[in-house]
């Protein structure tokens, strides 16, 4: 049987109340709301706990956003799937550059694209068409990558990040 790591599981917590936090500084970007907070969590998520875990608080924080009014249905397929393409191509790629690539290509394309079923056929919007959400997808997920960009560099010129990582090994 294998072992739970509690400290990724708190730490998973932890990342998912912060995008639930960071979705208050949302901008409305062609019917979706853009949190590019959650982008950055997602590649935190991809960097220290790995794709399943990042899914796991991509998923929490957008059930919590949706029962607290503060998302959409649209939260589901793009912080997910960028979630989980980041954490992939980190744990593949062992390079920060991957995880950014994940995050974007994961939520502004996959999950712009995903949206769509989700926005024509449960939300109703009858003028979803299958690239509708790219771009405002792009627009939030570049936001979030750019500030992640800052703080993981920042991590790691501190020399931090390694030593967080081997804590939550």
């Amino acid at each position: 049987m294998k072992k739970t790591n509690v400290k990724k599981l708190t730490l998973t917590a932890i990342f998912a109340a912060i995008a639930v936090v960071g979705s208050l500084f949302s901008v409305p970007v062609f019917g979706s709301k853009c949190a590019p907070v959650q982008h950055l969590v997602n590649i935190l998520c991809a960097v220290f706990l790995g794709p399943w875990y990042g899914i796991a608080a991509a998923f929490l924080a957008s059930l919590i956003r949706n029962l607290l009014g503060l998302g959409t249905l649209l939260a589901f397929p793009g912080s997910m799937c960028g979630a989980f393409l980041s954490g992939l191509l980190y744990r593949y790629g062992k390079k920060l550059p991957y995880a950014y690539i994940g995050e974007v290509f994961g939520t502004g394309i996959v999950g712009g694209m995903l949206s769509y079923p989700i926005a024509a056929f449960v939300m109703g919007n009858s003028q979803a068409a299958l690239f509708t959400f790219v771009v405002p997808f792009l627009i939030s997920t570049c936001g979030g990558t750019i500030l992640a960009i800052v703080i993981t560099m920042g991590m790691q010129q501190a020399k931090v990040m390694d030593r967080l990582k081997n804590q939550l090994a």
